[in-house]
């Protein structure tokens, strides 16, 4: 069952969170992710969402494949970089079943 890797983030230094774009970009790829919503400050039609805030999707085939780029070495870099680069809230969910 496809599994979405959903972040909502904030930009706290552009200059790292570019290299952290990168990097991430990079693992998800390998790990067989592709970004569905990259960096969008979504229409909030109903409720509040800071103007501060960007919204990034990323798929993967299955839950198990997610949780293993998330925990793998390959996305470790990025992580610790993130921690200084971006405010985010991260989401793991599963899509609906065919």
């Amino acid at each position: 069952m496809t599994a979405y890797v959903i972040s909502e983030v904030e930009i706290v230094n552009p200059t790292l969170a570019d290299e952290y774009k990168r990097l991430a970009e990079a693992s998800i790829q390998r790990h067989g992710g592709r970004y569905v919503v990259r960096g969008v400050r979504p229409d909030a039609v109903e409720g509040v969402w800071s103007c501060e805030r960007r919204l990034v999707i990323v798929e993967f085939s299955d839950m198990e494949r997610a949780r293993k780029w998330y925990a793998s070495p390959d996305y470790a870099e990025a992580l610790k970089l993130r921690e200084v680069a971006l405010e985010r809230r991260l989401l793991f969910a599963e899509g609906l079943l065919p």
